[in-house]
């Protein structure tokens, strides 16, 4: 009888402090700083691998400050931007972001930054002495701001990109020379990318430097022949159109050429990367040794990469070079490998990531693309080499071994052997790497725990906590929060799907309680993962307290579990994607807590695409589903990402064509809601108005939301909080919750 009592009285306590503690509110999370974590930003080694810098803000000024790596205590204020004042005027600058010079005597400083696309930007530059304390603008600014702007390695000039034009600068005595003159918006660009490179190879800087600072490797984009699309911005009496290139599958690349521009004779050279035309340049990169240049060479279907080598030998004027290393696949080579090719001495080895025998791995080659040996082995995928200690013969990579959910730290010799796991907490680790690999700053969450920031000594023991985010900890124990929990179930196909879950706080297991899914399940992404997903948590945590069962699921087709896992999903994106997140739904639905009628699915981009097929391939599945800026035919989105995996139109018509959403309209049976930005350059407002005249043509009712001017992020002032106010209020209305009490929400509006 005491026994029971006791446990009574447990029950009781648990009870009321479940009671007493808060509920998130969209309000909170989306338009507060409430829950913003702290970290260690910005992080910058020094040449000799002992100290670094970060920029901080302190008001209205912003400061580059020293740190020490083994003390993590402050050494100095290297600039102020109090202080910055330029030659000539009487105004300090900001400073939005910084380089060294390599010898650390000068700074190059960007400010008044103006944001072109997702990676890309203009600025103005300055040059900052600091033995002198002077500072002078790197070009005059009447001739418009400049882009990725680079010391050269010696320190003495600066190259940089304006107005689709490489320029370099003397620093000593402020000459300019514009080194190409033929550039012109929409036609041609030199030492920058176009769109499409940006978004799917990932950068935007397309020159770089020789190590020796003699000569300069650049890219030239010919964008003539690319067809252009238009936006509207609606922003004066008069809507603004603004046009781009931007190659829509099937359609026409730009001519992408190399070329290599001598410092000293001031002379250009072209490089002989061959005949086609129809290729990709996804990456050069100069080798160790004085003079070679290594260029990526990748075919248009993007499943034959080469390694080109070009040296200082000509014919007729034009650098020739010569393939050392192929690499095919019969479906697409992984873009991840790009940035982790290295040269762990002095240019007679490489080091490069492959999945030839079915799992990323990491190998070494000779320069004639022979396998010296493979360093890392095993049924994982290694997912980024952080860097080779050449000294020691080290390389430091991460890798998803243990589990595609976690990512751990690991380092290895070259010659494969003596590996050894430096990361010790389960969950998500991310290793930033001084220079001479000596140090390392580790950034590491878990599904329920933010960031803790942690330096490390490069053999794994920790010399100090930066940031345990402690503060963030504790207003996290104020609410009424449910433990993201993991679990796998097997498909009809006997494949096994890792999944997460997160239950009301209140969860009763008599309930029967609706499931809101959440999805993106592109090719080689996961959002089942061991990481903390912020603000995103925080909203599926706030709808777990309105009484819904939250659920994401991994589809075949996402990433870390091997080659043949990834790229089922090959020539026929959206087949096997949806058919996996619809078997997630009956699975969910077959539970005894699950109410199987209300179950319904969101997701934004891919995400969107794969919401918009749920619903309607799923129809007798789903209840209701939101589209936020979905692909609705892969016809309409760009070249490099969707003939990866889908080839061309013109080779599969029918791959493109079967698991376009727009073709199955006509099974639509629950609430649809369709949100998309109309200043969406990557995703265009053209597949929601495409969806939107199949819905109409097949009469079906659904929801339209348009963010006028919005980019593909849907972000910026009150943005975000009416979105997820208007996302919340579409669940409730249509799924209602576990009492079915009507749902009224006034946020916006207190």
């Amino acid at each position: 009888m005491k026994k029971a009592l006791i446990i009574c009285q447990l029950i009781l306590i648990s009870a009321l402090l479940t009671y007493s503690q808060k509920n998130l509110t969209n309000e909170e999370i989306w338009h507060s700083s409430k829950f913003f974590g702290k970290s260690v930003r910005g992080v910058r080694s020094m040449n000799d691998g002992l100290f670094f810098t970060t920029l901080e803000r302190d008001g209205e000024y912003t400061s580059v400050i020293k740190f020490s790596y083994k003390s993590y205590e402050k050494v100095e204020t290297v600039v102020n931007s109090e202080d910055l004042i330029p030659q000539g005027n009487d105004i300090n600058i900001g400073i939005s972001d910084y380089t060294f010079s390599a010898d650390e005597s000068k700074l190059l400083i960007s400010t008044d930054v103006e944001k072109i696309y997702r990676r890309s930007s203009r600025a103005n530059y300055y040059i900052y002495d600091l033995q002198t304390k002077t500072l002078k603008s790197l070009s005059d600014q009447e001739k418009g701001k400049q882009r990725l702007a680079e010391f050269s390695p010696d320190g003495s000039k600066v190259a940089f990109v304006r107005d689709n034009n490489l320029f370099v600068s003397t620093l000593e005595s402020g000459e300019e020379i514009q080194v190409t003159t033929d550039g012109m918006s929409n036609t041609i660009i030199n030492g920058a990318t176009d769109w499409v490179y940006e978004e799917e190879f990932g950068f935007d800087k397309g020159f770089y430097w020789s190590p020796d600072s003699k000569k300069i490797a650049f890219y030239r984009f010919d964008e003539e022949r690319v067809r252009e699309f238009e936006m509207l911005y609606f922003r004066d009496l008069y809507p603004e159109p603004y046009r781009f290139k931007y190659p829509k599958a099937g359609e026409k690349n730009a001519i992408v050429s190399i070329y290599v521009y001598d410092v000293a004779g001031q002379t250009t050279r072209k490089v002989d990367i061959g005949d086609e035309d129809d290729q990709y340049i996804p990456r050069i990169k100069w080798t160790p040794k004085p003079g070679d240049l290594v260029i990526f060479r990748l075919n248009r279907l993007q499943n034959h990469l080469e390694l080109l080598l070009v040296n200082n030998s000509e014919v007729s004027g034009i650098l020739k070079s010569e393939v050392f290393f192929s690499e095919k696949s019969d479906t697409y080579i992984a873009d991840s490998n790009y940035d982790n090719l290295l040269f762990p001495d002095d240019g007679n080895h490489f080091i490069f990531t492959s999945d030839r025998d079915g799992f990323m791995h990491i190998y070494r080659f000779d320069m004639q693309g022979k396998i010296v040996n493979q360093i890392t082995k095993g049924t994982f995928d290694i997912e980024s080499v952080k860097g080779v200690d050449v000294k020691k013969g080290l390389v430091y990579y991460t890798a998803r071994e243990e589990s595609p959910l976690r990512r751990d730290l690991y380092v290895i010799k070259l010659n494969g052997s003596k590996k050894k796991k430096l990361s010790d907490k389960d969950g998500f680790n991310n290793a930033l790497f001084s220079q001479g690999m000596k140090y390392y700053i580790n950034y590491h969450s878990g599904a329920n725990t933010p960031t803790t920031v942690t330096l490390h000594q490069s053999n794994g023991k920790q010399i100090k906590v930066l940031e345990d985010n402690s503060v963030l900890k504790d207003t996290l124990s104020e609410y009424s929060l449910s433990p993201k929990t993991f679990f796998t179930f097997k498909t009809s196909d006997n494949i096994e799907l890792n999944g997460w879950m997160i239950k009301p706080p209140d969860f009763d297991v008599l309930k029967k309680y609706p499931v809101l899914m959440y999805v993106y399940g592109g090719p080689g992404s996961n959002t089942v993962i061991d990481s903390w997903n912020g603000t995103r948590y925080l909203w599926h945590q706030m709808m777990a307290q309105k009484g819904y069962i939250i659920v994401s699921v991994d589809n075949r087709g996402t990433g870390y579990r091997g080659r043949d896992f990834k790229n089922i999903t090959y020539k026929q994106l959206g087949k096997y994607e949806v058919r996996d997140q619809i078997e997630a739904a009956r699975y969910l639905g077959s539970l005894d807590y699950v109410d199987a009628g209300r179950i319904a699915i969101h997701g934004w981009s891919y995400g969107g695409y794969m919401s918009s097929l749920c619903i309607t391939k799923g129809a007798d599945v789903f209840a209701a589903a939101i589209a936020i800026a979905p692909v609705t035919n892969w016809r309409f989105y760009d070249t490099i990402y969707t003939e990866r995996y889908m080839q061309t139109t013109q080779l599969n018509a029918a791959g493109y064509d079967d698991n376009s959403p727009i073709n199955h309209v006509s099974k639509l049976k629950g609430a649809y809601l369709l949100v998309h930005g109309s200043g969406d350059d990557n995703v265009h407002y053209q597949n929601t108005m495409e969806m939107v005249s199949a819905l109409v043509k097949e009469k079906k009712q659904f929801d339209l939301f348009i963010y006028p001017n919005k980019s593909h992020s849907i972000y910026g002032g009150t943005t975000r909080l009416h979105l997820y106010e208007k996302m919340t209020d579409f669940i409730m209305e249509h799924l209602g919750n576990t009492t079915n009490k009507p749902y009224t929400s006034n946020a916006l509006n207190e």
